[in-house]
């Protein structure tokens, strides 16, 4: 993967093509001196787990790589290092900050990047999963399906128990004290989604089911108020289904017509070919920011900026950028952005979407109900400012309380970190992965998140996935409610393994070692 001085916020295309990655994401030789620090102790012990038969030990790893070899973070561990390379005894040594890492020498100056903060313990996260202590068909769990749901920390389980024991009430108009702390925590958590993803106000978070219900929101609001025949609605060719449906029947039902910006062979937007799609007639264009099936971090600041200057309003699907990313709506710019809580490693049936101010107040109800209204006579009703105009009956208020204690717990973590050391991983696996014969990596863009797929030679992906299964490890297989950009290349369902911050480089060995004996039988039998 390539990474280039000249950096966005979020991952933009620069006017004349060039990349502008964005500026938390490490550089090439950073993220190899991150894979090389990493490395060494990312390895759980899965003793009733055969090891694949490689040549790989972890102890084989170079402390210090230096940077004369730019891809020696993926290729050292096949290179034994010799006693002469290794510290004397007569060499001083320090205490290790990292629990499986011998003191770094400091990263070079300028490097444009956080990187991962010493007291980032996968080990000690993965403590906080209790779900990750299970065993499926004997063996460990390895949780490879992050980018269907997420499995969720302590922090969060016992936060909705709590809530539960000591908090139940309906919020907002009670006039007793459960009443009070279930709408101090409610409103609480709306708080801590703004702040997560820089929204100015609280006012501008409506509580959604998850993000497939705030694009139905908009296409409903938003789309019925102000989309006619003729008008154009502008998606891409990577959407998820929930970022492909609700405008088709918008269009269905108003007469607009709905045009694709098309992706090239390593699955990135074709963004010379975005600006003649758009013209008077675009009215919305709707992307997704990473991509569900293939990983592909799209360059949201580019399609905002172009799209805002053709006076289209925007709308950014955050549901699998969310987790990985660092995310600010404030800075970015656009209309709407929604993420689903599961996918942060928050309940399901919670989520969120962000509005500009001035949009909200714009838009019509969507329910009707308690709530949501200032006053009704039978003959009429006159409605609550937002958000409260979008939240009709009585929401999710656990669900959104343990959103918010996800969001504290990632915090913790910090996002950088995360990002960092996700990269991390799909860089190690998409290394090891490529060297299995027949396999076939779909989506190969410069600019990730933590997703992974893939196809087998004489092997179908529902076939993969059993096979991983039987061995406790957990991917996808199928169409991942994204056919379109599935078929694109030439597939129509795909295995998904996407990693998340308490995965570890043995689970992936182990994954690996699965699909390579796979790959075997399958040479055998031809």
């Amino acid at each position: 993967m390539t990474m280039h001085p000249s950096t966005g916020s979020d991952g933009s295309v620069g006017p004349g093509g060039e990349s502008t990655l964005p500026s938390w994401l490490p550089d090439e030789p950073t993220v190899n001196r991150m894979a090389a620090e990493f490395f060494t102790g990312i390895s759980s012990d899965f003793p009733e787990v055969p090891s694949a038969p490689t040549e790989f030990d972890p102890e084989d790893i170079p402390r210090d790589l230096g940077d004369t070899d730019p891809w020696g973070a993926l290729t050292a561990f096949r290179t034994p290092v010799s006693s002469a390379s290794q510290p004397s005894a007569a060499e001083p040594t320090t205490t290790p900050r990292f629990y499986f890492l011998d003191e770094a020498e400091a990263p070079p100056p300028d490097r444009g990047a956080a990187l991962p903060s010493r007291d980032f313990d996968v080990h000690a996260i993965r403590a906080d999963f209790p779900i990750l202590r299970e065993r499926i068909n004997g063996y460990p769990l390895a949780w490879f399906d992050n980018a269907a749901t997420t499995q969720k920390p302590l922090a969060v389980i016992d936060r909705i128990s709590a809530f539960y024991q000591h908090e139940n009430s309906n919020i907002h108009r009670g006039a007793h004290e459960l009443a009070a702390r279930a709408t101090d925590a409610y409103e609480n958590a709306r708080a801590a989604v703004a702040r997560f993803i820089g929204a100015p106000t609280p006012e501008q978070i409506v509580f959604v089911r998850g993000a497939t219900e705030g694009i139905n929101f908009v296409a409903q609001t938003w789309g019925r108020k102000h989309i006619g025949a003729g008008d154009e609605i502008v998606i891409s060719h990577l959407e998820h289904h929930a970022n492909i449906v609700p405008w088709q029947m918008l269009a269905a039902e108003t007469g607009a017509v709905i045009r694709t910006i098309p992706v090239d062979d390593s699955g990135q937007l074709r963004m010379d070919q975005f600006g003649a799609l758009l013209s008077d007639r675009t009215k919305l264009v709707a992307v997704t920011h990473v991509s569900n099936a293939l990983g592909t971090i799209t360059p949201v600041a580019a399609v905002v900026e172009q799209a805002k200057r053709a006076g289209a309003v925007v709308l950014i699907d955050g549901a699998q950028s969310a987790p990985h990313i660092p995310i600010d709506v404030a800075a970015l710019d656009a209309h709407f952005f929604t993420f689903s809580g599961h996918k942060l490693f928050g309940p399901t049936g919670i989520g969120a979407i962000y509005g500009a101010a001035e949009v909200l107040r714009d838009l019509p109800p969507w329910h009707g109900g308690g709530n949501m209204i200032s006053d009704v006579t039978l003959e009429r009703a006159t409605y609550q400012p937002p958000p409260a105009r979008f939240e009709a009956g009585t929401g999710n208020i656990a669900d959104a309380v343990g959103l918010a204690a996800a969001i504290e717990y990632i915090e913790t973590l910090g996002v950088e970190n995360i990002a960092a050391y996700e990269h991390f991983l799909l860089d190690y696996a998409t290394a090891r992965m490529g060297e299995i014969p027949g396999l076939r990596l779909i989506g190969t863009a410069g600019h990730k998140t933590s997703v992974l797929s893939f196809v087998l030679d004489g092997h179908q992906p529902e076939a993969v996935g059993r096979a991983l299964n039987e061995k406790g490890i957990a991917v996808r297989a199928g169409h991942h409610c994204a056919q379109p950009i599935l078929r694109r290349f030439g597939v129509e369902a795909t295995v998904r393994p996407s990693f998340a911050f308490y995965n570890t480089c043995a689970e992936i060995d182990r994954m690996v070692e699965v699909v390579r004996q796979l790959a075997m039988n399958s040479g055998r039998r031809h």
